[in-house]
C-alpha cells in the first residue's frame, strides 16, 4: 500500500494501476496527478469522470454508486461530493478459508459476523478417490456458502435501517451462491459494488473493506516514455 490516500497495485506487463481514493481525498489527489503531469482536462460523465494529461498520462476516476449527475457542479467536486453521501453498505466477503458479514455507514463497521470453513482444494487422484473429494469438496462449499448466508442474515435481522447498497469480495461463485439464498432475496435490488479482492475473511478485512466501499476507484495510465 503507498498510503492511507489510496492503494495502488502494478498490473504486470502493463502500464495501468489502479487507485482507491477516499471522497475527501479526491480533489487533492487530482492536484498532485496535475502537478506531476502539468495542465490537464476533465470530462465528466454518469458513471466515469476522465482526467487527461498533455503528456499522455490519464486517470479514469470511475464514480461508485452512478449516475453522478452534476448539476453545473465541477465534475472534480461533484465526484467527490457524491461519493461522500451516506449510504449504509451491506458487507460479504465470502472465500474458501472462511466468511464475513456486516454494515457499515460511511465506511464504519456497525456489526458484523463471520467465522472460518475449510473447503479442500483439488486432488490429483484419479477413479473413485477423486469422486469422493470432489464429493467432500462440494459438501464443503456448500456448508460455508449456507454460513455466509446465514450471518448476513443476522446481520440484517439486527440492523436499524435497510441497507443502500451492497458491497461483495472474495470467491465470485462462492459470493452469489450466498446471495441466491431466499433470506437474502431484498438484497437483490440494491446497488452491487464492484468484487473486493480481499484475503481469507477476518474481521480486520471487513473492517478495511467497509472503508474500500466508499472509495473512488481511478485507473491511472501512465504516458508513453520520452
Amino acid at each position: 500500500m503507498t498510503s492511507d490516500d489510496h492503494r495502488a497495485t502494478a498490473r504486470p506487463g502493463a502500464t495501468s494501476r489502479l487507485a482507491e481514493v477516499a471522497p475527501e481525498r479526491v480533489p487533492g489527489w487530482v492536484r498532485r496527478f496535475t502537478a506531476s503531469h502539468g495542465a490537464v482536462s476533465v470530462v465528466g460523465g454518469t458513471e466515469t469522470v476522465e482526467v487527461g494529461a498533455g503528456d499522455g498520462a490519464r486517470a479514469v476516476l470511475g464514480v461508485p454508486w452512478p449516475p453522478l449527475d452534476l448539476e453545473g457542479d465541477d465534475p472534480i467536486t461533484g465526484l467527490a461530493d457524491h461519493a461522500a453521501l451516506p449510504r449504509t453498505a451491506a458487507l460479504l466477503l465470502v472465500r474458501r478459508g472462511g466468511f464475513a458479514a456486516g454494515l457499515a455507514r460511511d465506511g464504519a463497521l456497525l456489526d458484523h459476523s463471520g467465522g472460518t470453513r475449510h473447503v479442500q482444494g483439488r486432488t490429483a487422484a484419479g477413479g473413485w478417490s477423486q469422486q469422493r473429494y470432489a464429493r467432500r469438496r462440494a459438501n464443503q462449499a456448500t456448508a460455508l456458502v449456507g454460513a455466509a448466508a446465514g450471518a448476513l442474515e443476522k446481520v440484517l435481522a439486527r440492523a436499524a435501517h435497510r441497507p443502500d447498497v451492497l458491497v461483495v469480495g472474495g470467491d465470485r461463485s462462492l459470493v452469489d451462491q450466498a446471495l441466491a439464498g431466499s433470506g437474502l432475496a431484498a438484497l437483490a435490488s440494491l446497488p452491487r459494488g464492484p468484487l473486493l479482492d480481499v484475503p481469507d475473511p477476518r474481521h480486520g478485512v471487513l473492517v478495511e473493506a467497509a472503508r474500500r466501499a466508499r472509495a473512488v476507484r481511478v485507473i491511472i495510465t501512465d504516458g508513453p516514455v520520452r
